[in-house]
This record gives structure tokens, sequence and C-alpha cells, in this order.
């Protein structure tokens, strides 16, 4: 189930309280330690091809475009 599915999931459930309580017993997401999912792009929200270094916490896409900005020399 993907994160965006959770989300619809719980927004269906609001209205049964008794049901969205076993629903999260069970169905939540766990927090990630390690791994694809586990950070996301700041400015989009993208998982894969984060960096992270430097602290930039940007994925390669958003890192292209803002990396002028940042400091960085494009040599392409």
């Amino acid at each position: 189930m993907t994160a965006s599915d959770w989300r619809k999931m719980l927004k269906q459930l609001r209205a049964k309280p008794a049901i969205l309580q076993r629903f999260l017993k069970h169905s939540t997401p766990k927090d990630r330690k390690f791994g694809v999912a586990a950070r996301r792009c700041e400015r989009c929200g993208r998982f894969g091809a984060h960096i992270n270094k430097y602290g930039i916490h940007l994925c390669r896409q958003c890192f292209r475009e803002m990396a002028e900005e940042l400091g960085f020399k494009k040599y392409s």
C-alpha cells in the first residue's frame, strides 16, 4: 500500500472510530530508518535519487535546477 492510498483510507475511516482504531493498530506504515522511503526531497517530495551530502536533502532533479544558487558549478 502506497503512502497516498494510506492517507485516502484514513479519510474514509474517520466516520467509523472503532474500525479506524483497528486499522491504525494493524495497518499503519512503519517509520523508515533506512532505504529508499527513509528520506524525501524537501522541495518536491520525491523519494528516489536523494542527495543527502552536505545536508542538502534534495532529489537529483531539484539539485540540478538549484545547483548554481547553492554555489555549485554546472559543467554541462
